[in-house]
């Protein structure tokens, strides 16, 4: 079964799920603006696994005051995007919330992508009595019982960057549906909606990857002139992507029209077409300074980049809406979404000088308020407040 037919045969499924449950998944999409249901809640447009229910935490408060300690169960540290996420925590996150007085301590594990490891860390922090536990990028079914080990504790857990399909999982990221097919759609029309492309994957298997799969190829079914020639898994690792594209150029030695990457590879793909002695085909750029700074130094390379999650910023939106949920602020729903952002040369120029390195190792991060600033994550909670304001001894 081809990844078409799966994602099909999971929509059905999907669709069936909603008439036997008298629609209740929708009731909680029903609390959202109009303007969030109609962009980045439309079926059409939707993981059909993506938790789209009434939120556990509703009605939920943290038992134990401030200060509270943290504890991160993060999947993988081997790429560019994971060094600057821990970046924003340990030199951002953690001073500021420290200085307001609502965190002790961020204990962090990690498991070099071993669901069973993962899972044993996630109970070892439950057990060790933390407050909330995030994780990052995770494989969507495998932590749910630990989840719910530490659910059953009074721990809530908050998935960044992609989903878990635990109901008491709290998660956040862009549209990642609507982020693939920007990247599907663009590429189509960078090359006049005819030719052929390579698909370069994150990590099959992760949701967050698996969802732009599904919205690139969504878009590509628009366009009958296009041919995915081949797919690889670029791992969302520089390193690794530029091995793989090499390994399939020196083996598929025709026509390639275009590569369309998951962002943490792009600067992989650069580096294969340069050393496979080909043209600069383009390839899609997301937040990756060194791929961005090729464009900068080639203004006619290609024509925009698609941010579909800058890793400070994305890590940054799911540990606010976790400093709200311990507030007793009530989020609405399982799964708070946010939209990707593109970017043209003009705002490149404005962002990156022309004697940067296409060797750099860093990040280009939209800013927290315009990915999901405090009064857009406001629509998303019942008890809306600003998280920085708040005061244990009034509540």
């Amino acid at each position: 079964m081809n990844q078409l037919d799966r994602t099909a045969l999971t929509a059905s499924v999907f669709a069936i799920a909603l008439l036997f449950t008298g629609g209740a998944i929708a009731s909680a999409v029903d609390e959202l603006p109009e303007e969030l249901r109609d962009e980045l809640y439309n079926p059409d447009m939707m993981d059909p696994n993506q938790p789209l229910e009434e939120s556990a935490y509703r009605d939920w408060k943290a038992p134990n005051p401030p200060p509270w300690t943290i504890g991160f169960a993060q999947s993988y540290a081997g790429n560019t995007w994971r060094a600057n996420e821990m970046e924003r925590l340990e030199k951002v996150l953690i001073p500021k919330w420290k200085e307001l007085g609502l965190i002790d301590e961020v204990i962090i594990t990690q498991s070099n992508l071993d669901d069973s490891r993962q899972i044993q860390q996630i109970r070892q922090l439950a057990d060790q009595g933390v407050d909330a536990i995030m994780v990052c990028c995770s494989n969507p079914t495998a932590l749910n019982q630990s989840v719910e080990y530490a659910y059953d504790r009074g721990i809530p857990t908050f998935s960044a960057t992609g989903y878990l399909t635990s109901p008491y999982s709290v998660n956040s990221s862009a549209n990642f549906v609507v982020g693939g097919h920007m990247l599907g759609e663009w590429m189509a029309q960078e090359i006049g909606e005819s030719g052929k492309v390579l698909n370069v994957e994150g990590i099959p298997g992760a949701s967050a990857s698996d969802s732009q799969d599904l919205g690139i190829n969504m878009a590509l079914d628009d366009y009958p002139d296009i041919e995915i020639a081949g797919t690889v898994a670029g791992m969302w690792t520089d390193q690794v992507a530029q091995s793989e594209i090499q390994r399939w150029l020196a083996t598929h030695p025709g026509q390639l029209d275009g590569i369309i990457i998951q962002s943490a590879s792009e600067l992989g793909a650069v580096r294969a077409l340069q050393q496979s002695g080909r043209d600069m085909i383009p390839i899609t750029i997301g937040g990756e300074e060194g791929a961005l700074c090729y464009w900068r130094q080639n203004p006619d390379y290609v024509s925009a980049a698609i941010h579909a999650w800058p890793p400070g910023t994305d890590f940054e939106m799911s540990w606010n809406i976790m400093m709200r949920t311990l507030q007793g602020q009530g989020p609405k729903i399982q799964s708070i979404l946010t939209r990707p952002v593109k970017m043209d040369f003009e705002q490149l120029e404005a962002e990156l000088d022309e004697d940067c390195s296409v060797n750099s190792k860093g990040w280009y991060n939209v800013p927290i308020e315009e990915w999901a600033g405090k009064e857009y994550l406001d629509q998303f909670f019942l008890r809306p407040a600003d998280p920085e304001q708040y005061d244990p001894d009034s509540h």
